[in-house]
């Protein structure tokens, strides 16, 4: 297996990015890897259009890993203030998951935040059922904020839920 590649994704990634971040995240595909949300939602994590507009955004960018020529992983980065960026949407192919890639798409989207968007702080959202995820960004150096941002169950573009309390845990990292 050669590198990974690493580059921001361009509007002709979007179909590639979609299939990648569905894959990761909704449906049976999903459950190959340990990241899958199956089990607390249904129905899409994202569209074309929403990738489209992230895109078009100065503040927001995809970074994307790539191997062989085929998409392996990707990631948001998005300003969200003076000193505060934010990443999401990490999408590791479930096939390749536990191989290091999504700690190196981690750590490109905090050098990525840092150096276009002088953050110095990252925060992120994770579900608090997803104990082991949580563990996770403990071990990269995240910690709980103790807040909380209720789920937009009345936008079922990012999915269907299957419980009716889910909310996002706030987990934040300074950079050295």
């Amino acid at each position: 297996m050669t590198e990974l590649q690493l580059r921001d994704a361009v509007a002709s990634d979007i179909p590639a990015l979609h299939r990648l971040i569905e894959s990761a995240y909704r449906g049976e595909s999903s459950r190959a890897g340990w990241t899958t949300e199956a089990d607390l939602l249904e129905g899409q994590r994202t569209d074309p259009d929403e990738l489209a507009g992230i895109l078009a955004d100065p503040d927001q960018a995809l970074l994307t890993g790539w191997r062989d020529g085929s998409l392996v992983a990707s990631v948001l980065i998005a300003r969200r203030g003076e000193t505060l960026g934010y990443f999401g949407m990490l999408s590791v192919d479930p096939g390749l998951q536990s191989a290091g890639l999504g700690r190196r798409m981690v750590a490109a989207a905090e050098t990525a935040l840092a150096d276009r968007f002088e953050v110095r702080r990252i925060r992120i959202q994770v579900f608090p059922q997803r104990a082991t995820l949580i563990g996770w960004y403990r071990r990269l150096g995240y910690g709980e904020t103790g807040e909380t941002i209720p789920f937009p169950y009345d936008d079922p573009r990012l999915g269907l839920p299957l419980l009716d309390d889910l909310h996002f845990a706030v987990m934040e990292k300074v950079l050295p």
